[in-house]
């Protein structure tokens, strides 16, 4: 199995100065950027680590994740932000899980063992959101062992099963859209533990705008089912 890790970028240069040198490229088969226009130095930085960096035409988180298929002929993709929030240790336990005939691999922040961003705060409010969206879908959809973190963007997708899910979600709501639509489809999704850090530099994605559109999409897939009936 020939396995991509894509790392996900957009003026990340604080974060990928400290996250891409760690990265352990013997994990995988090939690591390539996807880069949303950056403009502070973090497309010409990567490109001095030696990894490929592609620039998105059409913007958006879901776009990324279609240019990235695309553009390898690989049998599965590790998406990766090197904002800090996710351990470049992890990536070496996809292989594994992949292997052993899994369609998605997330790595979870809400399992045993797991450590999510806000767990040091008195008011987790994303990851409660969070787990109320994946409550939801889990419940609507899927059939099998309960999935903790159907939104997390640190995971692995085959090609196969991206053929069959198709999903066609703009910005933030791509992960959760697959999710989704690998429930409808009975495929076969597994997680593993992981350790959420602390975010380097600005950004992140709008709480307000963001909550809002998952609103929608889980909407919109809610709505198709009745169709598919």
């Amino acid at each position: 199995m020939k396995i991509t890790l894509v790392i996900l970028t957009k003026n990340e240069v604080e974060g990928v100065r400290v996250v891409v040198p760690k990265i352990p490229k013997d994990s995988v088969d090939e690591i390539i950027t996807i880069d949303g226009r950056s403009t502070d130095g973090t497309k010409e930085f990567i490109e001095s680590q030696g990894i490929k960096v592609i620039t998105q035409e059409k913007m958006g988180r879901g776009e990324a994740f279609r240019l990235a298929f695309a553009s390898t002929d690989s049998d599965a993709l590790i998406f990766f932000s090197p904002d800090g929030n996710e351990d470049t240790k992890d990536i070496k336990k996809f292989k594994p899980l992949l292997e052993a005939g899994n369609d998605i691999v997330i790595a979870s922040r809400m399992m045993r063992g797991a450590r999510n961003e806000e767990d040091d705060k008195l008011f987790k409010w994303s990851k409660w959101v969070n787990q109320t969206f994946t409550l939801m879908i889990n419940m609507f959809w899927n059939r099998g062992k309960y999935i903790t973190d159907t939104i997390n963007g640190f995971r692995a997708v085959t090609r196969r099963s991206w053929s069959i899910i198709r999903p066609d979600g703009p910005g933030y709501t791509i992960e959760y859209q697959s999710s989704i639509r690998a429930f409808k489809n009975g495929l076969k999704l597994a997680e593993f533990p992981t350790y959420e850090g602390d975010r380097i530099g600005p950004g992140g994605a709008p709480r307000m705008s963001t909550g809002i559109a998952f609103i929608k999409c889980l909407w919109r897939e809610i709505l198709l089912s009745f169709k598919e009936i």
